[in-house]
């Protein structure tokens, strides 16, 4: 009872977290109107004047509410966007070290820049860690502006940059990149004989965007670097021979550890098996001499059992590509270590690729706590404060919205069936598509949505697909599945950092249909044409109930 008579009096204790903050956001808004006389050149003169005092031994917090209004006053100029006072906040925690936690759709892209470039003053490069290349890019070349307006250089580190490149693009004040470019540079950089050789610089200030992805979901990932060894492709294939005589008493499965063993009766059955195919060096399979046979069945066993196409890898131009278990997305030139993508490629009678050994590692959890200085952003964090807190020293603090939250949430609905859940959802989307009502269907699994996709093509309704099969068109797909009438079948990968419109993507709208028109007065006025033609439509969706997703 005491506790609940504190909190309605003090407030709860990241409402006071977050009014700490009212004074430096007070100092910041006091400058906006002489920033905004300010021409051009004189804003981006300041970049140099507050690195010049820093060299003087001023403090990097000193320089916070210019620096803030600098980058709001950048962006007004640049984008047309302005950051709202609960923007500067988060700003602010991400400065401090901490991470901030903001609903979806209230701008974390745009809060990075407010301490992306107050750190960046100090020289040293600062790092933005996104999930894909394609945020990467998207964001460097997008906040990109601010910076560049401001004086600053910016980066992106992106798959396939030779090291003569990387290196120029960390030598910028900002860097754009995902964990893995990150990760792995980390791990070249460390094989290398000579400092002049390596791309990297000395750490200094990561922000991770979906913080806790990357540093819960995939902390203990490790990346690998690896080279061959001895090519064994024959004994995978003897032994994914072997896996479909045994029978289901034969093996024990661990599905938390993702391991198969034989059980005895397996073991006696595998050695008959093995006997007569003249591959046993002697009587018991685990003899020293049978230790490789033994490591190539379980590996096979594994893949049998384990292993799912579709869910966990797909096979695409005779390879077998890992499926991201967190995001959806596929890894190509990422393998399975210990044989075990061997044994994959044995199952699905591929080529089979030599296998390899680690020449060097590291997990992301490791690689992150290297930073001097780490922040990040994410809508779901506060569900795993105590993990960040106890890992890597990091507090939570979560943003108030900018307006109310005007979203429906509704119960869940549970089925007796698959077959009883899938029809409930094709009649709720025949039902949407009455009113040009726009659907966004989540599933967990490529093989999922596909089932989704069969039954809406069996009813000709019209939708469109984003899974690991169709990467390359996510961000046109997921652009548009805010559209009057839309209908968009999406695994997870689709969930973290693309932003979805109501009406649609004005943007790619113009792209597609201007490519055409040469003469600027048509460009401009078809432009204009659309952008109200996607204003309207606003307009009818938001009649119709808004976008509605189903999870």
């Amino acid at each position: 009872m005491m506790r609940g008579l504190t909190r309605r009096i003090f407030g709860t204790a990241n409402e006071r977290v977050v009014k700490a903050y009212a004074k430096q956001v007070e100092a910041v808004n006091k400058l906006e109107s002489k920033f905004e006389a300010l021409s051009d050149a004189e804003l981006r003169a300041h970049t140099g004047e507050y690195r010049a005092r820093l060299d003087k031994g001023a403090e990097l917090d000193s320089l916070l509410p210019e620096a803030f209004a600098s980058v709001r006053e950048a962006a007004k100029r640049t984008l047309g966007q302005r950051h709202y006072d609960v923007q500067l906040i988060g700003g602010m925690v991400l400065h401090e070290g901490h991470i901030s936690e903001m609903a979806t759709g209230e701008g974390k892209t745009l809060v990075s820049t407010l301490p992306v470039y107050l750190n960046a003053l100090l020289g040293k490069g600062v790092h933005i860690i996104t999930v894909n290349d394609y945020l990467a890019k998207r964001d460097a070349a997008w906040m990109g502006t601010i910076y560049e307006f401001l004086g600053m250089t910016v980066g992106c580190i992106t798959h396939g940059l030779p090291d003569e490149e990387r290196r120029e693009q960390y030598h910028s004040d900002v860097t754009y990149g995902t964990n893995n470019e990150f990760g792995f540079d980390y791990l070249r950089d460390n094989m290398k004989h000579t400092l002049e050789s390596m791309v990297q610089r000395e750490f200094c200030f990561a922000i991770v965007d979906e913080v806790d992805s990357i540093l819960i979901d995939e902390s203990r990932t490790p990346l690998i670097i690896s080279g061959p060894a001895e090519d064994h492709s024959e004994m995978y294939l003897q032994a994914d021979t072997l896996i479909p005589n045994l029978g289901e008493d034969d093996y024990e499965i661990d599905e938390k550890a993702r391991t198969t063993t034989l059980t005895d009766a397996g073991t006696e059955h595998a050695e008959k098996l093995l006997a007569e195919q003249d591959l046993l060096k002697s009587e018991n399979l685990y003899d020293i001499e049978n230790i490789s046979l033994v490591h190539h069945i379980n590996q096979a066993l594994r893949a049998h059992q384990m292993f799912e196409r579709d869910k966990d890898y797909i096979v695409k131009d005779g390879q077998v590509i890992i499926i991201d278990e967190f995001t959806g997305r596929m890894m190509p030139g990422r393998r399975f270590s210990d044989g075990l993508h061997q044994a994959l490629e044995a199952k699905e009678s591929v080529h089979i690729q030599n296998e390899n050994q680690t020449l060097a590692s590291i997990t992301f959890q490791n690689y992150f706590r290297m930073y001097p200085k780490l922040s990040g952003m994410t809508g779901t964090a506060a569900t795993e404060a105590a993990e960040f807190a106890d890992i890597y020293q990091l507090d939570v603090t979560q943003i108030p919205t900018n307006k109310p939250a005007v979203r429906a949430d509704n119960d869940d609905e549970v089925y007796r069936t698959a077959d009883e859940k899938w029809a409930a959802i094709i009649a709720r989307i025949e039902e949407g598509k009455k009113t040009g009502q726009p659907i966004l269907v989540g599933t967990t699994s490529i093989e999922k949505s596909e089932v989704l996709d069969k039954l809406l093509t069996e009813k000709e309704i019209e939708h469109k697909v984003l899974n690991a099969r169709y990467h390359e068109q996510e961000a046109r797909i997921i652009a548009q599945a805010g559209s009057f009438g839309a209908v968009t079948i999406a695994t997870n990968m689709a969930g973290r950092g693309t932003d979805i419109q109501l009406g649609g993507n004005a943007d790619f709208r113009i792209l597609d249909e201007l490519s055409e028109i040469e003469d600027d007065a048509e460009r401009a006025a078809a432009s204009e044409r659309i952008r109200a033609e996607v204003a309207g439509e606003r307009e009818k969706i938001l009649a119709a109930g808004g976008l509605l997703i189903i999870g």
